[in-house]
């Protein structure tokens, strides 16, 4: 099993909205996948209320749990496990952190985020954590200069993932409805995004893998 968590320190950065969506598009394409939600804000487990379907298992869960229950989700035969946390640094998010194969920390193309991603990625890189950035709720009109400016920001922090997520109606509607954007409207661009950032994070645990394959061997 594989466990990817949603970390940050800025509050609105989107966490729950592509976890969720994530956790569709995984499921869509073959995956068992659990979705934790570890903010007290419970914004999955609304999420889940809101959903006709029980496909997708989610789960409140605190730090002090999450070993047992990750250990549960991998005899129960879960492929992904997708973490989702408060928005700010505590248990939580260190707990999520340490049982994740990759922490991706999701920031909007400000510099309030920016700030925020800088101290989350020291956290991560003091525990050597797997992590990358996902720049999310950019502009529709394309590439500013602004956001151009995020973009070499977290790349000099580390790894970017691709493809940028822009703030498209999409998103908040599949989120009220309980639905990720590959179910709402499976033609639409918000869900060609989200299947290849599935895509991209799949290659991304795969190198994960192979780092610490090669770290154990030397």
């Amino acid at each position: 099993m594989r466990a990817i968590a949603f970390v940050g320190e800025s509050g609105g950065s989107g966490k729950s909205t592509i976890a969720s969506s994530l956790a569709a598009a995984a499921h869509e394409a073959g995956y068992k996948v659990c979705l934790v939600d570890m903010d007290p804000q419970g914004s999955l487990m609304n999420w889940a209320r809101a959903r006709a379907s029980r496909d997708i298992d989610v789960i409140a869960c605190g730090a002090a749990r999450l070993p047992a229950l990750l250990a549960s989700l991998e005899e129960a035969g879960v492929a992904l496990a997708i973490l989702d946390t408060p928005g700010a640094q505590g248990a939580a998010s260190t707990a999520a952190i340490g049982a994740a194969h990759l922490s991706l920390v999701p920031s909007r193309p400000s510099l309030f985020d920016l700030r925020a991603a800088a101290r989350t990625r020291e956290a991560l890189k003091a525990i050597g954590a797997e992590f990358a950035f996902l720049l999310n709720q950019g502009p529709l009109a394309g590439q500013t200069a602004r956001v151009q400016d995020c973009v070499e920001a977290l790349a000099e922090m580390g790894e970017l993932m691709s493809p940028l997520i822009p703030t498209r109606i999409d998103y908040q509607e599949a989120t009220r409805r309980g639905r990720g954007v590959t179910e709402f409207n499976p033609s639409g661009a918000a869900a060609q995004e989200m299947r290849a950032l599935s895509q991209a994070i799949k290659r991304r645990l795969s190198r994960a893998r192979a780092v610490r394959r090669a770290r154990r061997a030397a």
